[in-house]
């Protein structure tokens, strides 16, 4: 395919892998990246095939988005498929963390994750047309819960609301709009909790006996964009190998 692609938080873990897998697919790709400059620049440099920017901008910043997005959409001439991976993640349990460490903690993390997600998804869609995509990456923490990051989960479960709303909003344009929820995966957000007998823990969490790598999640969002999957607008997808079922 020939199509013009926005990746959030591209410059490692999944939203590294989503680029990679786009750009193999043939599409253009646009890498945003926050402050991780250099590895945004290798990232966009290992892609296949031609005609991928970089994109950076601090997505707790509106007027920041809005340049990024119309930026990245001048060079690739529209916006077919925007994923919106970009998320923070900051441990903050109630019972051990300060009042002002806890305000802190739920507005940067809504900031990012919701908000932020949500003013990227305003700016694209101004440059998206029929037969655009967007997929939502959420977590298996916005149903199970996080107790010890509850702006975490709250952020991912309402990101969960925010793509069913869209779905209903913009099928009429033709614009499919769909999340998918991965469990534990090899990631650098997740190299802490994934060391030494944590992994071994959380592994155990999944019947296959393993959590996934960024490069099956990455296929399974390319999967969500195409074509083949319009009809799967305003679903959930669980990627959590078995570790959290729900009816």
């Amino acid at each position: 395919m020939d199509r013009s692609v926005l990746v959030t938080g591209a410059s490692r873990g999944i939203g590294a892998a989503v680029a990679r897998a786009f750009a193999a697919a043939g599409d253009r790709v646009a890498v945003h990246y926050g402050s991780s400059e250099a590895d945004a620049e290798a990232v966009m440099e290992d892609l296949p095939g031609e005609g991928h920017v970089l994109a950076q901008a601090d997505l707790a910043d509106p007027g920041a988005i809005l340049e990024m997005v119309d930026g990245a959409a001048s060079v690739l001439g529209s916006i077919d498929v925007l994923v919106n991976n970009a998320g923070v993640y900051h441990p903050h349990p109630i019972r051990k963390t300060s009042y002002d460490e806890w305000q802190q903690a739920w507005a940067g993390t809504l900031g990012v994750n919701l908000v932020g997600a949500a003013n990227v998804t305003w700016c694209a869609v101004r440059h998206m047309g029929r037969g655009g995509r967007i997929v939502n990456v959420s977590s298996r923490g916005a149903f199970r819960g996080e107790p010890n990051q509850p702006a975490y989960g709250a952020s991912k479960a309402g990101l969960v609301s925010f793509s069913q709303s869209l779905a209903r909003a913009l099928g009429p344009e033709g614009i499919a709009v769909t999340t998918i929820a991965p469990g534990w995966t090899t990631t650098d957000m997740a190299a802490e909790a994934l060391s030494g007998e944590g992994y071994d823990r959380r592994r155990l969490e999944s019947p296959l006996e393993r959590v996934a790598s960024p490069a099956e999640v990455a296929a399974a969002v390319v999967y969500l964009a195409s074509p083949e999957a319009e009809f799967a607008t305003g679903t959930v997808l669980d990627f959590n190998g078995g570790s959290h079922l729900r009816m």
